[in-house]
């Protein structure tokens, strides 16, 4: 299968590559696409090098499907023109998401949905995903009413120039900035651009991909979002009422008999997820799993995911396995 990477010089882009191999997808054709200024470099992909191209020679190579990680503004302008020159794109940026003609796909909850003639599929947001896969399970079973969502989200969310910030604060070294203040050893409380109700894009993002997904607009959700000086993947501090009471055994036994989660919940060995641990993994690990005594019916959770692998490039791979699994590219 011939399979394009848009964006494929960039971090996720890079991600998307390694993942691609590692689950063996059946790439018979790399189609590595990139800006005009990346266009006649060189990406690796399984110990071959392979010429970067433009947007134009890539829809001309016709490859089956587009993987693209390559910003909001870049999809919008290329996702139809390679949709219309019939091949299948998922998009990692946020431009598709809440477009109610796009599926948002996490396909462990709702990939069913997919067609073939859906064109163009929306990956979700890194925080939003490893949310969703956490939840599902308890949705399915007691019936969420509401989510409150505090997150630690890693430098990598932001890209290779928040990493390099990071290094440079911690080597006392003068550099370009992703953000206007200082990361190492802060923490800031702001991921992406502030809206009129005093939210940030990131946090609306949450709230309203949440309820695409799990096809339910009845679950409120409110959201914090918040970048820390970590490297190996988000964390998320979730509050959870449901409609119907628990059992904390059930939830466990539910959450471990749910495909791509894995409980790390012993308190007496102090074992809980880390990002640390989940780096360069593709599950989501659930831990710190207690009863909030404040209210009934209401669950407190930690979640962690490696944001650049499930939170984006691993999911986006998963929903062009469904694809081809069931003949649909």
């Amino acid at each position: 299968m011939k399979v394009a990477v848009v964006g494929a010089t960039g971090l996720v882009g890079s991600k998307m590559l390694q993942v691609l191999a590692e689950r063996n997808f059946p790439v018979t054709e790399l189609v590595p696409v990139a800006s005009e200024r990346s266009v006649g470099k060189e990406v690796e992909f399984r110990g071959m090098k392979h010429k970067v191209v433009s947007m134009a020679d890539a829809i001309a190579m016709k490859p089956a499907v587009a993987i693209f990680s390559a910003g909001g503004s870049t999809s919008l302008e290329w996702a139809p023109k390679f949709a219309e020159a019939g091949i299948t794109v998922i998009d990692n940026s946020s431009a598709w998401r809440m477009d109610p003609a796009k599926p948002l796909i996490v396909p462990e909850i709702n990939a069913d949905v997919l067609t073939a003639n859906d064109k163009i599929i929306a990956n979700p947001n890194c925080s939003t995903i490893q949310m969703v896969v956490a939840l599902n399970p308890l949705h399915k079973k007691y019936r969420i009413k509401r989510i409150v969502v505090s997150t630690y989200q890693s430098v990598t969310g932001t890209g290779v120039k928040a990493v390099t910030q990071l290094m440079n604060e911690r080597q006392g070294i003068e550099g370009e900035r992703a953000y206007k203040y200082p990361i190492d050893l802060n923490v800031i409380p702001q991921i992406d651009v502030f809206l009129e109700n005093g939210y940030t894009k990131e946090e609306m993002k949450m709230v309203k991909e949440t309820c695409k997904i799990m096809r339910d607009d009845s679950i409120r959700v409110t959201a914090t979002t918040v970048r820390i000086p970590v490297m190996g993947g988000h964390s998320e501090s979730v509050n959870v009422e449901f409609e119907k009471d628990f059992d904390l055994d059930e939830v466990r036994s539910l959450l471990q008999s749910s495909p791509g989660i894995v409980v790390v919940d012993d308190i007496i060995n102090q074992q809980y997820p880390m990002p640390m641990d989940a780096h360069e993994k593709d599950e989501v690990f659930v831990g710190r799993l207690r009863r909030d005594e404040s209210q009934p019916n209401t669950l407190n959770m930690w979640i962690v995911s490696d944001n650049l692998r499930k939170g984006a490039a691993t999911n986006a791979v998963q929903i062009a396995e469904y694809l081809l699994a069931k003949n649909l590219l």
